[in-house]
């Protein structure tokens, strides 16, 4: 099964006329309802490509569901590729230049008069001779997919005669997102499922995150696929990122994109066996030209098919569970972390037995509390192992407290794997969206760099970034080396590593170089033939600042310079 085709109870972005996006999961035999809009079986959606736009369609004779037309490319850009330049021209006296003494009249983008000079006031309702009985009657017949109730409000205009032809353009686009029955299809990535948040859910969940700050913490935190596992190799080495995500999961969606591992492979045997389903359900009373959407629409026929799955490879209990290398390891603060929109790619954070094969972030994502990190021996899932059993006594219990033996050590097993090797350190890099105090994270969290390793912070807002920025200024990191506090004197550099801070220096000022903070917004455009101009009104909000830097290895000891020098006298000149 291809990733460019909707899949069964795959997520995926449905973006209406009225520039409305909305996520929702496709799942067979149901119904999808966008309300105002209608409503279509979801099989209709499966196995089609992304990218398409679908027109609802007047349900036919005999027939209990209605259908969906993929409306061309022509069709959709037919007011775009239109030639006005003749009209525009020969109308533009009689449109642009006032009469003798007057004034031109302003009008919003639907045509309603703002304001208008000492010309005879025309009502605005009055121009359209429909009445709201009549486009409510329109409405509920559903004629056309709404292109025959748009095709009567320009006909019963009565001043439809006096738009331009961009005015004319205008109103009817504004006419078909209010009333034309469309969508289009978007596979949900990553970025549709942050603006979908933004826009129109709650933005404060994602930390007001917006698709230039994900793209700026991917680049600046170097987030890329790490590469496979070394053969022979136990402990952990390069490809291992270290994360801090309070944004439910979208900080490491973005870097599991980034790394190849957000997506999980198809099953094999899959796409056979959902033809053979089609097959079982494809009734032979549909209409012909048709057999193949009425054969998937028609809800009534629905037996469950069981998915072919490998079947899952035994291993004793204290194997290594998760990926040494091209994984990310994420800090956080509760039991559990708050990873609820990785379910929209197939991932819930919340099953620790799921189906084989592995979805990649089951192997991939390493979860660590704060206070596995800090204090692992007061954890009792990490310090307290499960004693063994000896297999007589174990063949003895019951199937349930067998089970909760083995999930128990299996358990115990992760756990002690996790904090061993996020202990270790020699991380790639490190990406922040939280909001904690960022100095109080970097003082535990710059000692698990490797040298030279990227850090990338997101805030909302400015003040907790800057106030981090001067703890690593160059006037900081100078005092700290010609007068360093009386704590740090004596102490070895992996001593200083862990310092816990004072007044003047609330983290060792030696740790990170670089450090600087920066912004960036991406400004709407409206491009159309003409009239190119960005938009002057959009979301509000919080504008999102990003702080990086890079990882720093004190050097040790006096630094003296060496080579060879020119210690030639300049000659004297009489």
């Amino acid at each position: 099964m291809s990733r460019n085709t909707v899949q069964p109870n795959g997520w995926v972005a449905i973006r209406l006329p009225s520039e409305v996006t909305r996520v929702l999961q496709v799942v067979p035999h149901t119904t999808i309802s966008l309300g105002k809009y209608g409503s279509f079986p979801s099989n209709l959606l499966i196995e089609r490509p992304f990218h398409l736009t679908y027109e609802i369609q007047d349900k036919l004779d005999g027939e209990s569901f209605p259908r969906l037309r993929v409306v061309p490319g022509t069709e959709l850009n037919a007011d775009k590729l239109a030639d006005v330049s003749a009209t525009e021209s020969a109308d533009a006296d009689e449109v642009i230049e006032p009469a003798n003494g007057e004034e031109l009249t302003l009008v919003d983008e639907s045509g309603k008069v703002v304001a208008r000079s000492t010309r005879e006031v025309i009502d605005e309702s009055a121009r359209q001779t429909l009445t709201m009985a009549e486009i409510d009657q329109l409405k509920k017949e559903g004629a056309a997919a709404g292109k025959e109730l748009i095709a009567k409000l320009m006909l019963s205009h009565t001043a439809i005669d006096q738009k331009t032809a961009y005015s004319l353009a205008k109103y009817k686009l504004l006419k078909e997102k209010k009333y034309m029955r469309r969508f289009t299809v978007l596979p949900l990535d990553v970025a549709m499922l942050g603006h979908w948040m933004l826009f129109e859910r709650d933005g404060s969940k994602v930390m007001e995150m917006r698709q230039e700050m994900i793209g700026l913490l991917g680049c600046w935190a170097d987030v890329h696929f790490g590469g496979l596992p070394i053969d022979g190799e136990q402990g952990p080495h390069g490809g291992r990122w270290l994360a801090v995500d309070d944004t439910g999961g979208l900080l490491v969606a973005a870097m599991a994109e980034r790394m190849g591992i957000l997506h999980a492979e198809p099953l094999e045997g899959e796409q056979a066996t959902k033809e053979a389903v089609e097959d079982e359900e494809n009734p032979k009373t549909q209409p012909a030209g048709d057999e193949a959407d009425a054969a998937v629409a028609d809800p009534s026929a629905s037996p469950k098919a069981q998915r072919s799955r490998p079947k899952r490879p035994r291993k004793d209990d204290l194997d290594n569970h998760y990926a040494l290398t091209n994984s990310i390891t994420l800090i956080h603060a509760n039991s559990q972390p708050n990873l609820s929109l990785l379910r929209h790619f197939d991932y819930e954070h919340s099953d620790p037995n799921p189906p084989y094969p592995y979805h990649p972030l089951f192997t991939n994502l390493l979860p660590i509390s704060w206070l596995q990190l800090l204090d692992p021996e007061s954890d009792p899932t990490y310090s307290e192992p499960v004693p063994e059993v000896d297999s007589d006594v174990l063949s003895s219990w019951k199937t349930n407290r067998r089970a909760n033996y083995h999930r128990k050590r299996r358990r115990w097993a992760r756990t002690r794997q996790i904090v061993d090797a996020t202990l270790a350190g020699g991380f790639s890099g490190l990406a922040i969206a939280s909001t904690m105090d960022p100095i109080s994270v970097l003082r535990h969290a710059l000692p698990l760099l490797a040298g030279g390793a990227p850090v990338a912070i997101y805030s909302p807002t400015i003040e907790p970034l800057t106030q981090l920025a001067d703890c690593f200024s160059i006037g900081r990191r100078g005092a700290w080396v010609s007068n360093p506090p009386a704590e740090a004197e004596g102490k070895a550099a992996v001593e200083l590593e862990n310092w816990p801070g004072t007044a003047e220096f609330p983290i060792n000022p030696a740790l990170l170089i670089g450090a600087q903070v920066q912004t960036s917004r991406a400004r709407r455009w409206q491009v159309l033939p003409g009239r190119t101009h960005p938009f002057m009104t959009e979301k509000g909000g919080a504008s999102g600042y990003v702080f990086t830097g890079w990882r720093a290895i004190p050097a040790e000891g006096n630094i003296t310079a060496r080579g060879k020098f020119n210690n030639r006298k300049k000659a004297k000149t009489g």
